[in-house]
């Protein structure tokens, strides 16, 4: 099973491939401050991945479509209720608006 590194605080937690980044960050028991189920409907969810980006499914229509509305997007860019990791290793920052 890959492991998924939750930033900043460096937490590592092992999660089976298909999950979503945000079941593995709340498995992890990180507090991450967002209203989203599943649905990248308000982009409350958005993570910078720095490390493993390939290894994640890709990026549909709704989730970037919700990432173009947001500010402070860049290339490491993802919806955690959207993006769902594979078979290698993961690094996942969480934004300072969403983490607490």
């Amino acid at each position: 099973m890959p492991l998924l590194t939750i930033l900043p605080r460096g937490k590592i937690v092992q999660i089976p491939a298909g999950t979503t980044l945000l079941a593995g960050i709340a498995a992890a028991g990180e507090k991450f401050v967002t209203k989203c189920t599943d649905s990248a409907c308000s982009g409350m969810c958005h993570v910078f991945v720095p490390i493993g980006k390939k290894s994640l499914s890709k990026p549909q229509r709704a989730e970037n479509e919700v990432l173009d509305s947001l500010a402070g997007v860049s290339s490491r860019s993802r919806l955690a209720c959207q993006a769902r990791i594979g078979e290698q290793d993961v690094t996942v920052e969480l934004l300072g608006f969403a983490s607490g």
